[in-house]
């Protein structure tokens, strides 16, 4: 932990300084709430080609930070960029999300992962970019996505509620399953430690479909593998700060923040706030974690909510957030409320 202060206090809090106010970013912050956004994602055509345009991920990157007081910008980009740098077919079809070609065994053994950070080369474009245009008193935020959340979509060819198609080849063909996690394993820690090399101030790892599995499986697919990737990560970048975010972790939350030794553990809507302060040391800082849809609601209740968040966490190092990502149906004003309720 450095003695002196960043001057970014989102960085700040995350290597463990807490701040008066709490510093605030919104996952999913660049994105279709946003009419600016919805005009650039039409001038892109896909969205693939969004997210590998190096101008338009710049553009919509910055867009939030335009409109509202917020302390941190994250690159645009998405955790399947990931499984597209490996060979996969990964397309977004309009009202379906991302489809993706199901892997079998046969088809991870063919995966490329030598060319994937040459596959991967606008986003550290962008990276620079973004780094060049942000307020330096604003934290720049690279990320992944887990290898177990990126190999649900891989081996299920799209996202489900119970990642079912993942869960039974893990368990059907170990082998073929290792095999898999070593590559994202690897290949994620090489692209956080170029988005580090690119100007990325803390990366987060998203581990979104973490809630379905038992405490075996989330030891053996969340744990071991985020922290490998901390591990890998730091062997190049010495202290690199990282941010955890085990959606549904629950009552595991205190193993995983252990094993993975990230200097934030992110949390879900769902995660008690006097359950956290218990299990975790008081000393690490937290992030979250007011439900989505509040916001979408807008009102009293929502601010209610923040302030009850921001005043249990008061006494550790504390990242406001929400505990997953905005909504497309979010109104503009309840953000600009928002933030508000957690700048006074």
């Amino acid at each position: 932990m450095p003695s002196i202060p960043t001057g970014k206090p989102l960085l700040d809090t995350a290597l463990g300084m807490r701040q008066n106010t709490p510093p605030i970013w919104i996952m999913r912050q660049a994105g279709r709430y946003l009419p600016e956004y919805r005009a650039v994602r039409e001038k892109a055509g896909s969205f693939l080609d969004l997210c590998f345009t190096p101008e338009y991920a710049t553009e919509v990157t910055l867009q939030p930070l335009r409109r509202f007081d917020l302390d941190a910008a994250i690159l645009f980009s998405d955790i399947l960029v990931i499984p597209h740098a490996l060979g996969q077919t990964v397309r977004f079809a309009a009202g379906e999300g991302p489809i993706l070609e199901p892997l079998d065994a046969k088809a991870i053994a063919n995966l490329t992962p030598e060319k994937a950070l040459e596959e991967l080369a606008p986003v550290f474009e962008a990276l620079d970019r973004i780094k060049s245009a942000l307020d330096a008193s604003k934290t720049l935020i690279g990320f992944c996505g887990a290898p177990w959340t990126v190999a649900t979509y891989m081996l299920g060819g799209r996202g489900s509620p119970d990642q079912a198609a993942a869960r039974l080849f893990a368990l059907h063909a170990p082998e073929a399953f290792a095999a898999l996690m070593d590559i994202l394993v690897e290949v994620s820690a090489r692209y956080l430690v170029a988005q580090f090399k690119a100007g990325a101030d803390i990366v987060q790892i998203f581990e979104s479909w973490a809630l379905n599995l038992d405490e075996d499986a989330f030891a053996q697919y969340v744990i071991g593998p985020n922290a490998r990737i901390v591990e890998r990560v730091r062997k190049e970048i010495p202290d690199a700060p990282v941010i955890g975010f085990p959606r549904g972790a629950a009552g595991l939350i205190s193993r995983y923040a252990a094993a993975t030794e990230v200097n934030v553990v992110g949390l879900d809507f769902s995660m008690p706030v006097a359950f956290a302060n218990k299990m975790l040391p008081e000393t690490l800082a937290v992030q979250g974690n007011l439900d989505p849809l509040r916001v979408v609601a807008g009102g009293r209740q929502m601010e209610a909510r923040a302030r009850a968040i921001v005043d249990g966490f008061k006494n550790r190092p504390h990242i406001f957030n929400l505990g997953h990502g905005i909504t497309p149906q979010t109104p503009i004003e309840n953000v600009e409320a928002l933030i508000k309720t957690i700048k006074q």
